[in-house]
């Protein structure tokens, strides 16, 4: 696949003048429309008049020629924010998960310069400088070394890492304008909570560590890591090839290793939260391969990792107990010490919220073998919120910790339904839960 080349703004000049330009552009078409309408006789609402398809379009173009934290924020809240923005927002950004562009030759070649000299490819036997990859903050090229093996070789965009602060605050400024975020969203929370993770996922040689860390921990018989080359830079990581085949491919080998897989990450998913409590929270289906000649899944990012706090591991212990065993007293408990509810929550609010939980924990609650390709819970999530999304008196933030962690739920329940597997997940759990008494 060819690629679009778009030349990465480097600069925070720069970047402060893109979201200046795009919030110009906005304002304009906010205010021609409003006054166009207004001679209509209708009475339009700010949000209704940031939502057109032109602005919208205007945003999606803008955030995938930035890349960089413009682009994943874009990205994380199309993902995970599904209650706090309107659906065609939603739908739009959703656009930035596929829509990365390439560097131009000549850009690519100063980041490479800038990191080993000018004799860079004397590192290498061979180096692609068509990407294999893209995505919001770097991109990802093919290399041999000089013994012939094969590289994976990630290389931030320039001038990300640096921006990532004011990127946020300047796309918080264009959600502001909108006027979509209800009052009670805790909206500069959420951006500067996020803006640390992006900042930590610019970081490659705590990714690096990271990628050690797990290394170290997994069961090495189940998942393939890379190893990480000497050659790593805080903004270049050069690791070792994981061979496989995109994990969405699985999905016509036998039934028997389709749920091994998927058995395998949800058993990775309970190591991370209560064992490790450090949890790769970016489920992409990129970011996995299957191995069918070794039997082993291939982990391949793990930028997006965060650490978990012992009182939110010991939470979600406590929650995921009593939704497994249906106590609905210990569910609410466990979901208040978590922080989803404000202390003088509506008791219909309460109920609906609770709704919530009961669907996404269908697999957990399950005594058996849990069939997600019949799952139809993103279908009943959607329904329940739409009845949440008129309580926007009762909205609350939820914890920050939460949203990757559910973000992560979310994936792994795609993965299961796209491969067709059946899993007892409540099995899987069952060791934890013995802990919890």
């Amino acid at each position: 696949m060819t690629r679009k080349e778009v030349k990465v703004p480097s600069s925070r000049l720069s970047r402060a003048s893109k979201f200046s330009g795009l919030l110009a552009k906005v304002a304009t078409n906010v205010a021609y429309n409003g006054t166009k309408q207004l001679f209509s006789g209708n009475k339009p609402s700010v949000s209704d008049l940031v939502l057109t398809p032109s602005n919208l379009q205007k945003l999606t173009n803008e955030l995938a020629a930035m890349r960089g934290a413009a682009m994943k924020l874009g990205q994380l809240l199309s993902m995970d924010a599904g209650e706090l923005i309107p659906p065609e927002l939603s739908h739009i950004l959703a656009k930035l998960r596929d829509n990365a562009h390439a560097m131009p030759h000549k850009q690519l070649v100063t980041v490479l310069r800038d990191a080993w000299g000018d004799n860079w490819v004397d590192n290498f036997a061979y180096f692609n400088l068509k990407p294999f990859a893209c995505a919001s903050i770097g991109q990802v090229h093919i290399a041999n070394d000089d013994s012939g093996k094969k590289l994976a070789i990630k290389l931030q965009y320039p001038g990300v890492s640096n921006a990532i602060k004011s990127d946020v605050d300047n796309l918080g400024r264009i959600l502001k304008l909108s006027g979509l975020i209800p009052k009670q969203v805790d909206l500069n929370t959420l951006l500067e909570k996020t803006a640390e993770q992006l900042i930590n996922e610019a970081n490659y040689q705590l990714e690096a560590s990271y990628i050690e860390t797990f290394s170290d921990k997994l069961d090495k018989t189940q998942f393939a890591l890379p190893n990480v080359s000497p050659l790593s830079t805080q903004t270049i990581l050069v690791m070792s090839f994981t061979e496989g085949m995109p994990i969405e491919q699985a999905s016509t080998l036998p039934e028997e290793i389709r749920n091994h897989i998927v058995k395998s990450l949800f058993s990775l998913f309970f190591v991370e939260l209560f064992e490790l409590k450090l949890m790769q929270t970016d489920p992409n289906f990129a970011n996995y391969v299957f191995n069918n000649e070794t039997q082993t899944i291939g982990l391949l990012d793990f930028g997006a990792t965060r650490e978990i706090l012992p009182t939110i591991s010991n939470g979600y212990l406590s929650l995921f107990t009593a939704l497994s065993n249906q106590d609905s007293t210990q569910i609410e408990d466990a979901a208040r010490t978590i922080g989803f509810f404000k202390q003088d929550i509506d008791t219909t609010y309460l109920e609906q919220i609770l709704a919530l939980f009961d669907i996404a924990s269908m697999p957990l609650r399950f005594d058996g073998e849990y069939n997600f390709a019949t799952c139809t819970i993103a279908t009943q999530l959607r329904t329940q919120s739409v009845t949440i999304n008129k309580r926007k008196d009762q909205w609350h933030t939820p914890p920050v910790d939460a949203l990757f962690i559910h973000r992560k739920i979310a994936g792994l329940y795609l993965i299961a339904k796209r491969l067709n597997a059946k899993v007892n997940v409540k099995q899987l759990f069952a060791k934890y839960a013995k802990e919890a008494k």
